[in-house]
């Protein structure tokens, strides 16, 4: 199922489903104050808090584990890497035999036999090489396969929060960019690398067997190799790091100015919002241009370095058979190995830059889900004991700010209907987050049945307490699946029953009925069918408790009319917990509850808070006016009929 909203009336909206399985996001600034006028102005498109990036343990521990997974495979794959090492040192070896024999006077037949095995031997390593390389490949492809699974399962299993405060950009760019570029890595590179590898090491050991001194002289010319290597390496996981980081933040405001297109236009932010999308990209140029410096240093230090040890092996070896310590066979033989030793060092390094690339791209892919406790889609989990729900001595602040809930308590029955109002920035959308077992309190415990409703799993959560906003969320997939989100196992009686219930008949009408694609190029959604959907996953839920969050409050008249029939159906039987920020709901709450800066003042029915004339009656007649004082005309004479 894919994560791109189907299209929807630009100018409504309608309530969304949360829940702690981040089905959709809810509808809450990030100051954790009621939805307030955002001067435009200012607003920051595409500020968030990034994601963790995993370790180098963690990296290497994830590393090993794919390495695990290779199986027979990979063992199939190592011993014919094996045989074609072996098969391409044949060569080298026996042109040396030639130049000894023709010396010896060796005739042109032994010739012609050498000529033939080292024909034979590179026919033998490129077969055995291309076949070691399949092998790999499939190795690789696999391992692919699993890190974007694992990866889909951490980033469903994120709290809505954490996504939420991360910002799109980052994920995309994790689940794309940095997805891409490990598993180009491992299709590719990897086999490569290790084929290369065993070759490097079956070389320098060959050299070491037929004349150690000429290996050691050798072993010394590659040191400038690993000098080179050891400063690159020292600097270019940091510099990817900031290179995939800002790539991270470039993609996240392109996404932000994008979505906010018209609130851009509307108030005249284009030249500002130009300034920032090219700081952004100012920022990762300048870091791509780092990574740059990097390599080419690298690389021409890389190929000097390859011609010293055939050189420092020519010089020694020309001493050593002035004195007749080794043979001119043996030195050209030596010689031809260390020239041969140039081919897998540069594939090595060629791909070593690419290698620092993925290692940060594989480092912020395992860093999705890490350090986050939340419980996993489909753990067991505490169940609760009843449907009370019980918020105790609560104290909440965003990001280290300042606390904008402060020692709330209150006991919520169930079935009962209870209206939370205060003036803006009073914490009553915060406090509905902590309810829906979005947000966790840092202080005090908001539970469920006494069980805290932030450690319950998404399944359980489903089935206790959902968040219903103004916000909405249609995926491009079919009706059914779109309401298969919130209850997986619904046959589709459950479904049509469920869209029967918020008055949503329109979908007998569709092309293919439940099969019908939503979303761009297949049947367009508008505002207030989005919203009977949100809403009809709310009756395939199936939960206890229901926390509103003005859910109807920027659809236009008649389409709020239809939304509140359609929560009629869903909210009977159910408690209610309703986030007014218009208090024509209050009135007919079975409590309401009072906020005022992060505390709850006040707890009573409507008609006790109006008599007790307390800060109830202030937010009611700001909204209704104030009372009318009574008439001073006096009264008109009896009729004579009277």
């Amino acid at each position: 199922m894919t994560a791109d909203p189907a299209t929807t009336d630009p100018e409504t909206a309608a309530p969304t489903v949360t829940d702690a399985a981040g089905t959709d996001r809810a509808g809450t600034d990030r100051a954790g104050t009621d939805p307030a006028p955002v001067d435009p102005a200012s607003a920051d498109f595409g500020a968030s808090a990034r994601l963790p990036v995993a370790g180098p343990r963690q990296v290497r521990s994830a590393a090993r584990d794919l390495v695990r997974g290779g199986g027979r495979t990979l063992v199939a794959a190592v011993l014919l890497s094996v045989l074609a090492t072996v098969a391409g040192l044949v060569g080298p070896w026996l042109v040396g035999r030639i130049i000894n024999t023709v010396r010896a006077g060796g005739g042109v037949a032994d010739v012609d036999r050498y000529a033939l095995t080292i024909l034979v031997c590179v026919l033998a390593q490129f077969l055995l090489t291309r076949y070691a390389r399949l092998l790999a490949y499939r190795v690789g492809e696999r391992a692919s396969a699993r890190i974007r699974e694992r990866l889909v399962d951490r980033a469903l299993a994120l709290p809505t929060a954490t996504v939420e405060r991360a910002g799109a950009g980052d994920l995309t760019a994790r689940g794309t960019t940095d997805v891409a570029a490990v598993g180009t890595t491992l299709r590719d590179a990897g086999p490569a690398i290790f084929i290369a590898g065993l070759e490097v090491l079956f070389i320098v050991g060959a050299v070491l067997v037929l004349a150690p001194p000429l290996g050691v002289v050798g072993l010394l010319g590659l040191t400038g190799i690993w000098f080179a290597a050891r400063w690159y390496l020292r600097r270019a996981r940091t510099a990817y790091l900031a290179q995939g980081d800002a790539d991270s933040v470039l993609a996240e405001v392109l996404s932000a100015t994008a979505t906010g297109a018209r609130t851009v236009e509307a108030f005249g932010l284009q030249e500002r919002r130009i300034a920032v999308c090219e700081e952004a990209v100012e920022e990762s140029r300048r870091t791509r241009i780092r990574t740059l410096f990097l390599r080419s240093v690298l690389f021409p230090a890389v190929d000097v370095s390859y011609v010293v040890p055939v050189v420092g092996v020519l010089l020694a070896g020309s001493l050593l058979h002035g004195h007749g310590a080794v043979s001119l066979g043996t030195v050209v033989t030596c010689a031809l190995y260390m020239r041969q030793l140039s081919q897998p060092l540069d594939e090595i390094l060629q791909y070593l830059d690419q290698l620092q690339g993925t290692g940060a791209s594989f480092a912020r892919v395992e860093g999705v889900g890490a350090g986050d406790t939340g419980p996993v889609d489909g753990a067991a989990g505490p169940v609760p004991a009843d449907d009370r729900i019980e918020v105790s001595g609560v104290r909440y602040a965003y990001d280290g700010g300042r606390d904008v809930l402060r020692g709330v308590d209150l006991a919520v029955r169930p079935g009962e209907r209870l209206a939370v109002v205060g003036p803006s920035g009073a914490g009553k959308s915060t406090l509905g987050r902590l309810l829906a077992g979005i947000d966790r309190p840092r202080e005090g415990a908001v539970t469920v049945g006494r069980v805290p409703i932030a450690e319950l799993g998404p399944d359980e959560l489903r089935r206790q307490v959902v968040l219903v906003t103004q916000e909405h969320h249609v995926f491009i997939d079919t009706v059914r699946d779109n309401l298969l989100i919130a209850a997986p196992g619904a046959s589709d009686d459950e479904v049509r029953a469920a869209l029967a219930a918020v008055g949503a008949d329109w979908v007998d009408g569709l092309p293919a009925g439940l099969d019908t694609l939503l979303g761009a190029g297949e049947e367009a959604v508008d505002g207030a069918r989005a919203q009977q959907l949100a809403l009809a996953r709310v009756v395939l839920a199936d939960p206890h408790t229901i926390v509103l969050d003005e859910a109807t409050a920027l659809l236009d008249p008649a389409s709020a009319r239809h939304a509140e029939r359609a929560l009629a159906a869903v909210l009977a039987g159910r408690t209610v917990i309703a986030i007014a920020h218009r208090l024509h709901t209050a009135r007919d709450a079975d409590r309401v509850a009072v906020m005022d800066d992060g505390r709850l003042t006040e707890l009573g029915t409507h008609d006790a808070l109006v008599a007790r004339g307390g800060a109830y009656v202030e937010l009611w007649h700001t909204w209704h006016g104030p009372p009318s004082p009574p008439s001073r005309e006096p009264s008109p004479p009896p009729s004579p009929a009277g």
